[in-house]
């Protein structure tokens, strides 16, 4: 199954960049006992328009072009479902069986994504009901793909 990130924003050299390196290359390596794919990272240049609905619609238009066909699409937003690390990977490994080709995991821009996408969304995932910085977010969800990987694996990394 091919695992798809794409993500309103470029995370800049330094350590952010550098942790979100380290966690897809470990969720790789572990991922490849169950049948994940490698991680494709697509980052999606940030609208310039001056209107919110319409950066909604043009970051949102971008994110469209760039989810694989047939994908499962997860949208990261604060208001979804607050999975732990075990139910994901419980999902992850469900979808997986279904023979699934590809999960999309988005996560949109300062404003938002358009509600035509939002409704496309097979699940909207939560990491509590605070408001994270999109690039903290990307490292996050790697690190629970990460974890997902290991609780599937059964490696000990994950201790519940």
């Amino acid at each position: 199954m091919r695992i798809v990130v794409a993500a309103v924003g470029r995370l800049k050299q330094g350590s952010e960049r550098d942790l979100a390196a380290a966690y897809c290359k470990r969720a790789e390596a572990i991922g490849r006992a169950f049948g994940l794919r490698a991680i494709e990272i697509v980052e999606i240049r940030e609208s310039r328009a001056h209107d919110a609905e319409r950066r909604r619609v043009e970051e949102s238009i971008a994110i469209a072009n760039v989810i694989p066909e047939q994908a499962i699409i997860v949208i990261l937003d604060e208001r979804g479902d607050n999975l732990d690390s075990a139910a994901l990977a419980a999902t992850l490994r469900r979808w997986r069986e279904e023979d699934r080709s590809a999960v999309c995991f988005v996560i949109g821009g300062a404003d938002g994504l358009a509600q035509n996408l939002r409704d496309r969304a097979k699940l909207k995932l939560a990491f509590g009901v605070a408001t994270w910085p999109h690039q903290l977010v990307r490292i996050m969800l790697l690190e629970q793909l990460y974890r997902a990987g290991t609780i599937l694996a059964g490696h000990p990394y994950h201790r519940a």
